[in-house]
């Protein structure tokens, strides 16, 4: 326990040096959507070592049962058992020669197995059970956004699921909407170079949570540009200020997302995905 609240109070040190300086480096226009950011944190820090406490407070009670001997051992055991003859000589005399046959002994290693045995066959029922009652997410998203597109006369467009797609949807979208062609190494470029040229406008979208920090801009438009990262909210809002058009971001199950809904140009149009393809997120066009 001595050990754990020692680390705890180390996190919450550290959180407190991270908090401090996501707070000295934002501006009056980010101050708000970074001490979000910062209560967040906090709050997670919290659960997450109340959490930590409580189960090592429950370690106690499971001791007895860590301390059974593996399946592996109890098999050994059995079968150096069953090898045995039944009677056995001992210095030269008889099981017959004794004056009373010995006791029965209490095989543990066989209520061991049969009571590890019984804890599989439990497990194994609940997650039969747990199959049995798994919630399709996938039908589900896949029929909501559907239903969705069907509202606003609109249908999806695939769009290959790689880290591209969200470019690729762009793509797609200023091809129909604008008569624009443009690769996605372009599309990469306009979204970095407005990224840059508008780092304050980005801040809350380039805080790292592997690293508690802020992300340089630099360094993160170099990654966008040159690489297949993924695109998020960050690149749609770029994309909505370099074309002056709102984009319209539809998810199964909630009100679409609107970026730069002041644009004067033609709306464009993509759908999220989260649980419909196996990479993850994803990004389709809607025509």
């Amino acid at each position: 326990m001595d050990e754990l609240i020692a680390r705890h109070k180390k996190e919450q040190r550290d959180l407190v040096a991270t908090i401090t300086s996501l707070k000295k480096q934002a501006s009056k226009k980010t101050r708000k959507a970074v001490n979000s950011k910062c209560t967040a944190m906090q709050e997670d820090l919290d659960a997450r070592q109340r959490k930590e406490i409580r189960e090592l407070n429950g370690e106690a009670h499971e001791e007895e049962e860590n301390t059974e001997i593996t399946p592996e051992q109890l098999l050994a055991t059995l079968s150096v058992e069953d090898q045995m003859p039944a009677s056995a000589t001992d210095n030269g005399i008889t099981s017959e020669q004794t004056s009373a046959p010995p006791a029965k002994k209490r095989n543990r290693a066989k209520e061991k197995l049969a009571k590890r045995q019984a804890q599989i066959d439990a497990i194994k029922a609940e997650a039969r059970e747990e199959a049995a009652n798994s919630v399709d997410y996938r039908a589900i998203e896949q029929e909501s956004m559907t239903k969705l597109l069907d509202s606003q006369g609109l249908t999806l467009h695939e769009i290959k699921p790689d880290g591209h797609c969200l470019f690729s949807s762009i793509q797609d979208q200023l091809r129909l909407r604008r008569n624009l062609e443009l690769s996605v190494s372009e599309l990469r470029k306009a979204a970095s170079d407005y990224i840059r040229a508008h780092s304050d406008d980005f801040v809350p979208y380039l805080f790292d949570e592997a690293t508690m920090q802020l992300r340089d801009v630099n360094s993160y438009t170099e990654e966008l540009e040159n690489t297949a990262m993924w695109g998020s909210d960050m690149e749609l809002l770029a994309f909505s200020k370099v074309y002056d058009c709102p984009i319209k971001v539809f998810m199964a199950g909630n009100a679409p997302i609107v970026f730069n809904e002041e644009g004067a140009g033609e709306t464009l149009y993509v759908a999220y995905f989260k649980h419909s393809y196996g990479l993850g997120e994803h990004y389709n066009s809607c025509r």
